[in-house]
Parts: C-alpha cells; structure tokens; sequence
C-alpha cells in the first residue's frame, strides 16, 4: 500500500533550500572542470593549478555519486547499491524502530527524563496561576457530565444484578464491617451522627406532647383516674424532654457513653463472634435478595446524577466552587509537601516506566508501520528534503578538500628526484 504524501509548507521551503545547495555544490564542480580545461597543458605554476582542479573534479564526482546513490540511481544507471532508501524503505524503517527502542524507549531513560521535567511541580505551578483552576474545571466538567450521561440505566441495572449484588452476596460482611465500625468508633466519627439523632428526638418529644401522651397513656390501667394519668404522663414527658437536653449538651452523658461501648462491643463481635457474623451475613442476604433492593438503588442513582450533572454544569455552583479549591490546595500540597511530591513523582515514573515496558513495542513499531506505508518514491524526496541539504555539504567539502590533495600529491611528485 502506498500513501503520497501532501506537502506542507515547511517542506516546500526545505526543498528550496535543497535546490539552493545543489546549485553551489554543481557550480563547484563545474567551476573546477573549467580551471581544469582551462590549464591543461600549462607548465609552472599552472601545473599546480591543473592538478588541484583535476583532484577536486574527482573528489566532487565521487561524493556526488556516494551522496545521490542514497535516493536515486545516478544518472539513471542502476548500479548495485544504490538508491539505497528507496529499495531498503521498509528494512530502514525497521531499523529505525529498533534503534528508537534501543536507545529512546527504555524505562530507566523514561524514568530519568520524567525525574529531570518534574511534571508534579510543574503542574502544580501552572494550577496555581490566576485562573488556571477554574479554567481546568470548566474544560473537565462538561466531560464529566457527558461520561455521567452516557451511562445507561439498563447498562447501571445490569451491573448491580449481574456484578455488584452477586459481588456483595458473596463476600463475607460481618469482619470487614467490625473493622470499620471499629476505625469510626476510635476515631469518634459517629459523635456527629449522635448529636443530630439526639437533637432531632428533642426537638420532636418537645414540640408533640399530644403523641407521647397518647403513647404514655395507652399502657396506664383502667381504673386510674384521669387527673392521675394525665400528671403522670406529664411528668414522664417532661423528664423525657430534660433527659434528651442532657444527653444533647452533655459530651460525657452516660447515654454516650453507653452508645460508644455498644457499638465497639458490637465492632468486637463482629470481629471475632462466629454467632454475630452469621446474624449479620442473613441480614446482609435478607437486604440483598429482597427485590426492591435493585430498584432502590437504581433510583438513588438516577437521582444522584442528575444532581451531579445539574451542578457540574452550573458555573456559579458551590461544586464547581468546592472543584477549583481543593484543585488550588492539591497544587499547594505538591508545591510545599516533599514526601507527596516524592511520591507523585515516583508513581508517574512507575507509570511511564509500566508503559513503556508494556507497550514501547506497539509505540515504536509506529515507525515501521507508517515508512511500510509510504511510497517509495515519496518518502525518498521526503527523507532527502530533510537531510539533502546537509548532504551537499559532503559535495563541496570534497570538493575542496580533493583539490587540496591533488595538489599536495602533485607538490610531492615534483619535489621526488
């Protein structure tokens, strides 16, 4: 298969440039066979002349044939080894690959460059120009809305009934879950959840004394009188209500303190009990198999994307605003943190390293594959524009440098007896 491959303007002008140090290099020679004709036959100091043109003639022809040889066959002889680019494209590009592999696509060379570049601070300084940030977020999250839109909820249904669900049913809840009751019980992060439970009851039993009453008073005896129900029950809500606003303003109530050894008893036994695993496996199964469970969680999802793509896509929004902050203090972080910024680094190297271990072949058999694709012709004008130029530096230089020795042979010839 061959591509022709269209001109850009930078090779128009290489070419140019080509054109240019061809005409130098020909007029040289040129140039040279013209002294040369010019003093044939002339003795003295026009011997030394002669011979100088003579060599440099030679030396220009030679490395006109070697350099030319690279793209076409001279003056249209096909001499063996010749128009080596053209009839070796395919072999050329190969060994181009193997050497960009050799010596370009080695994770200890990927590593050094990423270490030397240090993309972590970089990105980071670039994070924190003015206006950087909220122009990051506005470019990702509408990417992030459309990802969030292409989710199918037939596709969301089928992987928590096939995946997900099947997933929770097999793994065992009871010692994972003890573990993490047992991380928020030390870290204390159920005090908040606590409060608002306690604070909400309060607020409830103070303003619906008619509903504690009908409770309260449901269990008095028939044959109390009603004054003495309702004093009771009055006292009973009352103290409810006192109750209530101790366990809320009191940090050390005895109720918390009741709640706190519950639930690390509770984290304990779900740890180590093999009774109190199983009660939390059936639970868990009971939860999971029931058929609404499914239904539940999709429409919790349903709701929960189009919450977060009505907020993705409000530039004045609090997620966009809470976005551009934690991007700012993640850049800060990597700025003045050594043991992040080590890290980061560290992975990204690992990262490249990974990459290029797994897939440097794929990357630089790129090259192979696209010079196979080029025509040969075309890729021989194409290699000759970029390099021709240098070439014809060869040209000149032996042309002079022949002429030199020509006339350092012919010196030495006269000066022998």
């Amino acid at each position: 298969m061959s591509t022709t491959m269209n001109l850009a303007p930078a090779d128009l002008e290489r070419r140019a440039a080509l054109r240019r140090m061809r005409l130098v290099a020909t007029g040289l020679l040129v140039l040279a066979a013209v002294i040369y004709i010019l003093t044939h036959g002339h003795g003295g100091a026009w011997g030394y002349v002669n011979a100088a043109a003579e060599a440099a003639m030679v030396g220009a022809v030679a490395d006109w044939f070697a350099v030319t040889a690279l793209f076409r066959h001279p003056l249209g002889l096909k001499v063996p080894h010749t128009a080596i680019i053209p009839t070796r494209k395919d072999q050329l590009g190969k060994s181009l690959e193997e050497f960009v592999a050799s010596n370009f696509l080695t994770p200890d060379l990927v590593r050094e460059r990423i270490r030397g570049v240090d993309v972590p601070r970089r990105v980071a300084a670039w994070v924190e120009r003015p206006g950087q940030a909220e122009r990051l977020v506005a470019q990702i999250t509408p990417q992030l809305n459309k990802a969030l839109e292409s989710l199918d909820e037939d596709e969301v249904r089928h992987f928590l009934d096939a995946v997900l669900i099947p997933r929770l049913q097999r793994e065992p809840i009871g010692e994972l879950g003890g573990h993490l009751l047992e991380g928020v019980v030390a870290d204390g992060t159920h005090h908040g959840f606590v409060d608002v439970c306690v604070t909400e009851m309060h607020v409830w039993v103070s303003e619906n004394k008619d509903a504690v009453t009908r409770i309260v008073g449901a269990k008095a005896p028939w044959w109390s009188p009603q004054w003495l129900d309702d004093a009771v029950v009055d006292r009973i809500h009352l103290e409810i209500v006192k109750w209530l606003a101790e366990v809320r303003d009191t940090p050390d109530h005895a109720m918390r303190r009741a709640i706190d050894a519950f639930l690390a008893r509770a984290a304990h036994d779900l740890q180590h009990d093999e009774k109190t695993q199983q009660q939390a496996e059936n639970l868990k199964q009971r939860f999971l198999t029931h058929p609404s469970v499914a239904d539940a969680a999709l429409n919790v999802w349903s709701s929960v994307r189009r919450m977060l793509g009505d907020a993705l896509m409000d530039p004045d929004g609090e997620l966009r605003a809470r976005m551009v902050h934690h991007l700012r203090a993640l850049a800060q972080r990597i700025r003045t943190d050594d043991a992040l910024h080590a890290s980061l680094e560290r992975r990204l190297e690992d990262v490249a390293a990974a990459g290029v271990e797994g897939y440097g072949h794929e990357i630089t058999a790129l090259i192979s594959s696209t010079v196979e694709r080029w025509d040969a012709q075309d890729a021989s004008e194409r290699i000759e524009s970029f390099v021709g130029r240098d070439l014809q530096f060869i040209r000149i230089n032996g042309t002079v440098v022949g002429g030199l020795v020509g006339l350092l042979i012919y010196t030495l010839s006269q000066l022998l007896p």
